[in-house]
């Protein structure tokens, strides 16, 4: 088996100069197909809200959900890192909160947890207990509300904010952050800048490694976005499948005595 990856090894992959890649997965068989790939990470993130549960947004994912998809990501991933996203409200009262849902995430099988924000207390705090944390800035999902809709952060005047924030969170002890739509050259000084790995989305070339959601990449999404890339039509390919089946059940096609016993 591949050697397995760590937190430190994803930290040093900056120094080494090696690009980072990293999907979401939600489940055991996605997991398993995405850890045999060869990603680095896989984000159990709070985007299930949208991809699996049907949410228009990540506000209503709950500690149960992210504990429920964590185990059955787990049993499909044996090398990649296995990140899980703290979800809305289990982190923002206090540091005790935030290492109590951490430590659940962890027991359920996630091997370090993400979150959203300028939380430098909460962050310290979980690193204290021995988790590791990667940090978010630029357009945060559960803030979507404060922002007015998913929009493109840290223009003009506005960059300096997610300076500070993303120097503040390395500074916590963060082992990587996440750059979500901001512009390109600001996430390229912010990469210049600190000394931990970015991963991006919507965020340009200049980052140290990628992340994005695997049905957008996959085509099972109806949407499409620009900060994506589909490289299977995943949808019309279901679709059509499903269909030859169907017609082959009402026209007595199948199943064939090779499929009976």
């Amino acid at each position: 088996m591949p050697e397995k990856v760590t937190a430190p090894k994803i930290l040093a992959m900056k120094a080494a100069d090696k690009k980072i890649v990293c999907l979401t997965a939600y489940d055991a068989y996605f997991g398993r197909i995405a850890d045999r790939s060869g990603v680095d990470l896989l984000l159990v993130g709070d985007s299930l809200g949208n991809v699996v549960l049907g949410h228009d947004t990540t506000v209503p994912v709950t500690m149960d959900d992210m504990i429920h998809h964590v185990r059955a990501t787990r049993r499909g991933v044996e090398r990649a890192l296995l990140v899980a996203d703290l979800p809305f409200g289990s982190y923002n009262e206090s540091p005790a909160q935030a290492v109590k849902n951490s430590v659940a995430l962890m027991q359920a099988g996630a091997e370090a947890v993400k979150m959203e924000g300028d939380y430098t207390d909460e962050i310290r705090a979980i690193v204290k207990a021995g988790i590791p944390v990667m940090g978010h800035v630029g357009m945060t999902p559960q803030s979507v509300n404060n922002f007015g809709g998913f929009k493109v952060q840290g223009k003009g005047e506005a960059s300096a904010k997610v300076i500070a924030a993303a120097k503040s969170i390395a500074a916590a002890g963060a082992f990587a952050i996440v750059l979500e739509l901001i512009p390109a050259d600001l996430s390229k000084q912010i990469t210049h800048d600190i000394s931990i790995p970015t991963i991006g989305i919507g965020a340009g070339v200049h980052c140290d490694g990628q992340v994005q959601v695997l049905h957008d990449i996959l085509g099972l999404a109806d949407e499409t976005f620009r900060h994506a890339s589909r490289y299977v039509d995943g949808q019309n390919l279901f679709l059509q499948g499903m269909e030859r089946y169907a017609a082959d059940v009402r026209e007595s096609r199948f199943p064939k005595p090779e499929n009976s016993f």
